[in-house]
């Protein structure tokens, strides 16, 4: 889960940064939960603040103090929104020494958006007696641009409620100045998740859902990460995506990304996937890297 920045001109007279988290994305895939989560962790949380106020939000005094974290959630409901001047504010404020700046676009499948708002009965705030799935696109459409400038991604097509806010928990409870990552397995068959930033198929490796015993484990379970291991290919292949990964993330890190997502795939998402994402994030670990795991098709289990 998944798994979400940059520097900027202030009047702030101490060292601190003011963290400032805008929430973005599209209607229906959680932009109110992710909210009650940063406020849960103690942001002060506003939603739909017309892109016009959010500078002075922000040079509030009591905000300016940088005792309190801010959250503040945009979407195409807001007054006066429109993608150009998201991208305005979003560079001035990316542009200021005193704030340390995350946009986290919120996101989900056109066919999970349009089961919420049938299950839910609320109209789509961009309807006008259009259909559903027409409204959905036409907002996607307007959000390309705003997407381009974002962080990253959480999709929330195959999360619950208590997932996404246990990933915005992990994520920025605790302000810091380094990259977080989060390692994740999936299975393919349940479709590449869409907040992945780098997706490596694992589907090479030797499968345990063939081996009786193994089927009913998981890759968490010894055997079967043993019976993974044991694959010629295993070792090779960890060793380069660490390697690569080394590379990859201090150049993360100076283009202001705050966080990664990795994703290892197999075909169910249950075995290979499982025991590769947890090898390499244990690897990474050692390293001295502060890493998440999330498996995406064992969650609840």
């Amino acid at each position: 889960m998944a798994d979400e920045i940059s520097t900027k001109p202030g009047q702030k007279i101490t060292g601190s940064k003011q963290q400032l988290v805008i929430v973005t994305g599209l209607s229906g895939a959680g932009k109110s939960a992710a909210l009650h989560a940063f406020e849960d962790i103690g942001f002060h949380a506003v939603d739909n603040l017309p892109l016009t106020m959010i500078e002075a939000l922000v040079d509030d005094h009591d905000l300016a103090a940088g005792t309190r974290p801010v959250a503040i959630g945009v979407d195409s409901r807001t007054l006066h929104f429109s993608p150009k001047l998201f991208v305005e504010v979003q560079q001035r404020l990316q542009e200021r020494s005193d704030i340390r700046l995350h946009v986290l676009f919120m996101d989900a499948s056109d066919d999970v958006l349009t089961q919420r708002f049938s299950e839910t009965r609320r109209p789509h705030p961009l309807g006008d007696r259009q259909l559903l799935r027409a409204a959905i696109q036409q907002e996607r459409d307007l959000m390309t641009v705003v997407r381009e400038h974002i962080d990253g991604i959480l999709d929330t097509s195959s999360r619950t409620g208590a997932e996404t806010r246990r990933i915005i928990r992990r994520r920025f409870a605790k302000e810091s100045d380094d990259l977080i990552v989060t390692f994740m397995s999936f299975g393919f068959a349940n479709g590449v998740p869409r907040d992945a930033d780098l997706v490596f198929d694992v589907r090479f490796l030797r499968n345990p859902h063939y081996v009786p015993e193994l089927k009913p484990l998981t890759g968490r379970d010894d055997a079967v990460c043993n019976y993974v291991r044991a694959d010629d290919a295993f070792t090779p292949f960890v060793d380069q995506v660490r390697e690569l990964l080394t590379f990859l993330m201090p150049r993360y890190q100076a283009e202001g990304k705050a966080y990664l997502t990795i994703a290892f795939g197999c075909t169910g998402g249950q075995h290979r996937s499982v025991a590769t994402a947890e090898a390499v994030a244990g690897q990474m670990s050692v390293d001295g890297l502060a890493v998440n795991l999330y498996h995406r098709e064992l969650s609840g289990k």
